[in-house]
């Protein structure tokens, strides 16, 4: 079973990871997608933040991992590889209230179903979160993945 992980992942988080990992635990594999939102501007470029989260995936050992660029809808990249499943995050209730309005237009036109992964500990933790963080010249290392860190201090020069 492929399951689907899309999301801008700008930045992506520590809360990310931890979807990722209890994700690979349930399904054969899994695809991260760095999507366009048209609704947000990027605030780093896609293919740096391609290549950290790899970076990420190959630190922690996970194996069972993709990570694509895309463009189109969700469902029809989840489509295009294969996908049975979309992964999202939880991080409280109106995150619920907000995925779940979203996975019933993607059964709708897709008849592709969404697994939620709940953030537990880390639902505090969003990528906004942490670019103010960073926007204030703070350490962001306990928020996000080595990799990611790395990328984010390299910004500064």
């Amino acid at each position: 079973m492929i399951g689907f992980y899309a999301g801008s992942f700008d930045p992506f988080t520590n809360g990310h990871l931890a979807v990722v990992k209890k994700a690979t635990n349930c399904f054969d594999k899994v695809i991260i997608g760095i999507g366009v939102n048209y609704s947000k501007s990027r605030r780093i470029d896609e293919q740096k933040m391609k290549v950290a989260i790899e970076e990420t995936i190959k630190e922690e050992n996970i194996e069972n991992v993709e990570v694509v660029l895309y463009n189109d809808l969700t469902v029809d990249e989840a489509r295009k590889h294969g996908a049975d499943m979309l992964i999202r995050g939880l991080r409280n209730g109106t995150d619920y209230d907000y995925e779940e309005n979203i996975a019933q237009v993607n059964e709708k036109i897709a008849d592709i179903d969404t697994c939620y992964f709940r953030a537990g500990k880390l639902g505090y933790l969003s990528s906004s979160i942490v670019m103010d963080i960073y926007g204030s010249k703070k350490n962001v290392d306990e928020f996000v993945p080595a990799p990611i860190a790395r990328l984010l201090y390299s910004l500064k020069k």
